[in-house]
């Protein structure tokens, strides 16, 4: 009994340790990924000044889809900003120093899940920190420049 815990034993810091598996055999990642729902968002644009831009819109990924006019687009650009570590929902800081520039009355709201996280995000161009937080959303977000 003792000598079959110990060879246990033995084979899982084995495994644990990432000792390479027999030849011809496939192995698996480890730690093993958690199965889990596209991302699915829901983004609201309104007040652009451009009607094809402003409405709802249904935003899906992995794969991309949905009712956005730009899904492939807008998830290769949520994957960009999550491989540079940004999280592009986060609001601007509060102590951010700002331009105080308009970038007009376009607004957006993003709602749904990405990356498991729950997301409600308003987006807004009533100054030059938000206007910078808006043109790094695009795809996503449309492009209100003329």
């Amino acid at each position: 009994m003792l000598r079959r815990l110990v060879l246990t034993a033995t084979a899982t810091a084995a495994a644990l340790a990432g000792v390479v598996p027999a030849a011809g055999a496939t192995p698996l990642p480890f730690p093993l990924p958690l199965l889990s729902e596209p991302d699915r968002l829901t983004v609201i644009v309104s007040h652009t000044g451009n009607t094809r831009t402003d409405g709802t819109y249904e935003l899906t990924c992995d794969p991309a889809g949905g009712t956005h006019p730009a899904a492939a687009k807008a998830c290769a650009r949520l994957d960009e900003l999550a491989k540079e570590g940004r999280h592009p929902f986060a609001p601007v800081p509060e102590d951010q120093m700002c331009t105080m520039q308009s970038g007009g009355p376009a607004t957006a709201r993003v709602t749904g899940t990405w990356q498991g996280q729950r997301v409600d995000a308003a987006f807004n161009r009533a100054n030059g920190c938000e206007i910078s937080r808006w043109r790094t959303m695009e795809p996503v977000l449309p492009n209100t420049r003329s």
